[in-house]
């Protein structure tokens, strides 16, 4: 059981890693959009590739507001909600794991 609550925390902590990164990438693709970007360069279009499959399911519900769009902020919040409620919770159960319940 030590060698999979070690993998069972291994892979939590990944997650949480990446959850973290795509928080980044979300940021940096708001302030992107605030400026004129070249839609043409790279860098722009990973950023909008990666973020719009789940900002537009977001802007199908919640449109923007006075032209202020609210979905990376809810994509930030939903992020921190899984980060506590279910990535939090895998690690908790592999230390669980290790400690033999």
């Amino acid at each position: 059981m030590f060698v999979l609550g070690n993998l069972i925390i291994a892979v939590g902590r990944a997650l949480d890693m990446l959850m973290y990164v795509y928080i980044w990438v979300v940021i940096i693709r708001a302030l992107i959009s605030w400026v004129n970007p070249d839609p043409y360069n790279p860098i722009v279009r990973f950023l909008f590739k990666v973020t719009e499959p789940v900002m537009s399911r977001i802007r199908k519900y919640i449109p923007p507001i006075s032209g202020i769009d609210l979905s990376p902020i809810i994509v930030i919040v939903a992020i921190f909600f899984v980060q506590q409620l279910f990535i939090q919770s895998l690690i908790e159960y592999g230390i669980a794991m290790k400690r033999g319940f």
